[in-house]
């Protein structure tokens, strides 16, 4: 048995003295080193000891401000989703990233992604037809192409 240590990295080994192929001279027993490759998972990404995860908010939830289950390492928490909140925007969990061995942690970025239903019937589009015509400006003004 291998006692991993939290927080490891891909990369970096462990290396368990004296467990290795005997020596072909009669010594001692040589190491073994044991690379680690950290499996990537599905949902969460890992910078570090950062993790990021992108989470799907209703337009609703964006526009007005809410709070959302997110699932963490740890369990599932509730997040504040800020009023006017829009896709790309990236919030901070602090202390809910990778636990290290001595017992820090790294934060937890949540990026926003408005989620919009794949069929609108007649009465949520003139909604969000309402909601466009509110707009004074493109939202690309200034985009350099």
């Amino acid at each position: 048995q291998v006692k991993i240590p939290a927080g490891v990295e891909s990369g970096k080994k462990i290396r368990l003295r004296g467990q290795g192929e005997p020596s072909p001279n009669g010594g001692t027993s040589g190491d073994l080193l044991i690379s680690i490759t950290v499996a990537s998972h599905p949902y969460f990404k890992r910078i570090g000891q950062n993790l990021e995860v992108r989470l799907p908010v209703t337009l609703g939830e964006a526009a007005m401000g809410a709070k959302v289950d997110l699932p963490t390492p740890g369990g599932t928490m509730s997040l504040k989703i800020p009023p006017g909140s829009s896709s790309g925007k990236r919030l901070r969990v602090k202390g809910q990233g990778v636990r290290d061995a001595s017992g820090g942690a790294g934060d937890l970025f949540v990026e926003l992604q408005i989620k919009l239903p794949e069929q609108l019937d007649d009465e949520s589009r003139q909604a969000i037809e309402r909601i466009e015509r509110l707009y004074s400006e493109s939202p690309r003004t200034g985009l350099i192409w």
